[in-house]
């Protein structure tokens, strides 16, 4: 089961989040934030496996929370859900730890897929964010092309999706195999060519 702390500072919407998370047969709402200070008590308190934090939040906000959060437990999983996708948000959450960035307009059903994927040690991140900080990352460094030798035919493959935002889940789906067999092939990749996250993975696969 997946402990998962809702932060928030609308009731409404931690009213609607908890409905759906308690819809899932593997998700447990353990606990509910309406600011960046009772978010940080709560996670001390609860050591839930996700947090879900909002951004923009009275007192105490999302991106502090983050940090506090993640400082005092550094394997803390904080997925931010957030109206704001622009650049002015996503980066400085991601530099407070925040493991992945969806949206407010997200389909419910990729809410709880990140929040599976963030439990699971990934980065869930809309795909349109995804690409964005890879397009960035790419653009300003674009002299850099990354060699990525000795890899296998199935993860050249597995490296392409990674690159287009995929899954874990979707990859395996693609390629008509196992979820566990991509983490492997992941874990490889990762280990090959260097890179600590996700993220780094699909940036080297479009430098390259």
């Amino acid at each position: 089961m997946i402990r998962v702390l809702l932060v928030d500072d609308q009731q409404l919407i931690r009213a609607g989040l908890r409905m759906l998370c308690e819809a899932a047969p593997d998700i447990e709402v353990v606990g509910e934030a309406g600011d960046g200070r009772t978010a940080v008590e709560s996670a001390s308190r609860l050591v839930p496996d996700v947090i879900v934090m909002d951004l923009r939040m009275p007192g105490v906000d999302g991106i502090t929370a983050t940090s506090r959060i993640v400082a005092a437990r550094p394997a803390a999983r904080v997925l931010v859900l957030t109206t704001f996708g622009d650049d002015d948000h996503l980066y400085p959450a991601l530099q407070a730890g925040a493991c992945g960035f969806l949206l407010k307009d997200a389909p419910p059903e990729e809410l709880l897929h990140g929040i599976r994927q963030a439990a699971a040690g990934e980065s869930p991140f809309s795909q349109d964010v995804l690409r964005r900080l890879v397009r960035r990352a790419v653009d300003a460094r674009p002299e850099t092309r990354p060699a990525v030798g000795g890899l296998t035919g199935r993860e050249q493959e597995v490296l392409a999706l990674v690159a287009e935002g995929l899954s874990n889940a979707e990859i395996a789906e693609r390629m008509h195999i196992g979820v566990t067999t991509v983490k492997t092939h992941i874990t490889a990749l990762m280990t090959k060519t260097g890179s600590p996250n996700r993220v780094r993975l699909a940036l080297l696969a479009h430098r390259a």
